[in-house]
């Protein structure tokens, strides 16, 4: 029963939705933004719920190693509804957004070109070269980090900090899973850089995209609390040590739930803080 439910909060994406919302959150904190925070946290969950369930939905896949796709197959009508239903929810609560129309509208837009390429009239987008990655960590810092500054129309110099903070974090976060699938993206003809640059040359793009991450969250640094800096450098070092198991262990609970819950671990640990009094 217990499985059941914990393959129910991870695989219907309701995991994943809550990491987006986090993530937002965090930023909205780090920056000190004042805007709708409530009815975007809501947008934001309800869309990811949405694009996900719509981009498994219409994902066969390959059953190898896949316990997510095993359960999607007997899940087919819950996907559905789940696509339907973020659907009726994102569009309920981007309504009192809709003076940020532009911006919001971007994000729409980026979300459904991501999954675009399964249906076929956008399958050319798959052969676009070195996109996939870069533009899935492109639209999750656009979303928890970069949109909420433009809702809340305080765009400032710690914004593009974060921003290369969070893409550089989700794309070496990235790697990993396009390393798991890259055999299969090569068998179906996805062009990415990932299924281009050969073992030695994907570990340094690996750590220099953390090197990066640790950087920006040092200069950071003047304008946050110690623990802000201390909570946005932990999943860097964290992000580090499990490339190795990541790569041996292919299970998609080590990569749906621990990978996908690192991009929320900074956000749990400065939420964390505050509810235990800290400033």
């Amino acid at each position: 029963m217990l499985r059941g439910l914990f393959n129910f909060i991870l695989f219907s994406s309701i995991y994943i939705a809550v990491c987006a919302v986090l993530m937002a959150w965090e930023s909205s904190e780090i920056l000190g933004l004042q805007y709708d925070r409530a009815n975007y946290f809501c947008f934001v969950f309800f869309s990811t719920i949405c694009s996900y369930n719509f981009h498994w939905y219409l994902t066969p896949g390959s059953i190898k190693h896949s316990e997510r796709i095993l359960w999607g197959q007997r899940q087919r009508a819950l996907q559905l509804t789940g696509c339907v239903i973020g659907l009726l929810g994102a569009g309920w609560f981007i309504i009192p957004l809709a003076e940020h129309w532009l911006p919001l509208s971007g994000a729409v837009v980026l979300t459904f070109l991501y999954s675009a390429p399964k249906l076929p009239m956008f399958r050319w987008l798959s052969k676009i070269a070195v996109g996939k990655t870069i533009f899935l960590a492109g639209v999750w810092t656009y979303v928890t980090t970069t949109l909420p500054a433009l809702v809340a129309e305080n765009v400032q110099a710690d914004l593009v900090y974060l921003t290369v903070y969070r893409f550089f974090l989700v794309y070496a976060i990235c790697i990993l899973f396009d390393y798991r699938d890259r055999e299969e993206d090569r068998q179906a003809g996805i062009r990415s850089l990932i299924t281009h640059l050969k073992d030695p040359h994907l570990d340094r793009l690996y750590y220099a995209s953390l090197v990066v991450a640790w950087i920006c969250a040092f200069l950071l640094a003047p304008a946050v609390p110690l623990f802000v800096l201390f909570s946005l450098l932990v999943p860097v070092v964290v992000t580090g040590m499990v490339k190795r198991y990541a790569q041996t262990h292919t299970s998609d609970y080590v990569y749906y739930f621990l990978l996908d819950g690192l991009m929320m671990l900074s956000a749990l640990i400065h939420a964390g803080w505050r509810l235990a009094g800290g400033i």
